[in-house]
């Protein structure tokens, strides 16, 4: 089988582990190896300032992770992932019966190469996504398919990402998504017309060091200036989590 370029052996079996989330609220089955859902995925829910009774599209969902910490964080929120893997499309449902979310989250077959299904047009409150961070051009892919398959911008690239979030947004909805640093540039670049309010809050791995991951996120149709807030210190000196950080991992909203 042949997604997006990249091949994905049918007969590969997947070895998963039994892994946990926001202090063991969530449980994760997810593969032993390729990619995997960790502190990144975590703080990517706890950015999006959801509602009870708003409708959320999560693009390229994985095995859920981000979309279960949410659902758990916040009542009465839909939530619909797409992901363009069909290995994991299973795995994600089975994750979400496991936590018996199935009446808040659904999973489908989708990518985001296509076009806009109709009915997700203009049809989300937030849509929330962690893109690929490597650009098509890159040589340094990872030889697991699936990893390769979610961490490189193969058919669709940053800018087709960022539209597909936009288009699927209704009027002052809001697109939070975790990105590279050094990629900050690419995504403000790439970001739709209509989308303003622009807020980065980098993520730093230690008091005093350079941020390796952002969180960025933006509004449809608003005009408000953009702002690059404090962020949050990960780790203290010792490699133990903030305190700052240890409550969003725990469950917290990562406020903007």
């Amino acid at each position: 089988m042949r997604v997006r370029g990249i091949s994905l052996p049918k007969q590969k079996e997947i070895v998963l582990s039994e892994d946990s989330l926001l202090n063991g609220k969530v449980l994760l089955r997810q593969p032993k190896e390729g990619f995997r859902a960790a502190i990144d995925t975590v703080l990517l829910a706890a950015a999006v300032p959801a509602a009870a009774g708003q409708h959320i599209l999560e693009t390229g969902t994985g095995s859920a992770a981000a979309a279960l910490c949410l659902a758990h964080r916040v009542d009465g929120v839909h939530i619909i992932g797409i992901d363009v893997n069909p290995r994991v499309i299973s795995l994600a449902e089975a994750n979400i019966k496991l936590n018996q979310m199935v009446e808040k989250i659904d999973v489908v077959l989708g990518d985001v190469a296509d076009r806009l299904p109709p009915q997700f047009n203009a049809a989300f409150d937030h849509v929330l996504m962690n893109p690929p961070y490597l650009a098509d051009t890159s040589t340094h892919v990872s030889p697991d398919p699936d990893r390769a398959l979610a961490t490189m911008e193969a058919g669709a690239d940053l800018r087709r990402w960022l539209k597909y979030g936009h288009d699927a947004l209704r009027h002052k909805g809001y697109l939070t998504l975790i990105h590279r640093a050094d990629r900050l540039a690419d995504v403000i670049r790439s970001l739709s017309a209509n989308l303003g309010g622009v807020t980065v809050l980098p993520l730093w791995p230690r008091e005093g060091e350079d941020a390796k991951r952002v969180i960025i996120q933006a509004r449809k149709g608003v005009r408000t200036p953009a702002r690059i807030l404090p962020g949050l210190v990960i780790h203290e000196s010792d490699s133990s989590y903030t305190e700052a950080a240890s409550a969003v991992l725990k469950g917290a909203p990562l406020a903007f």
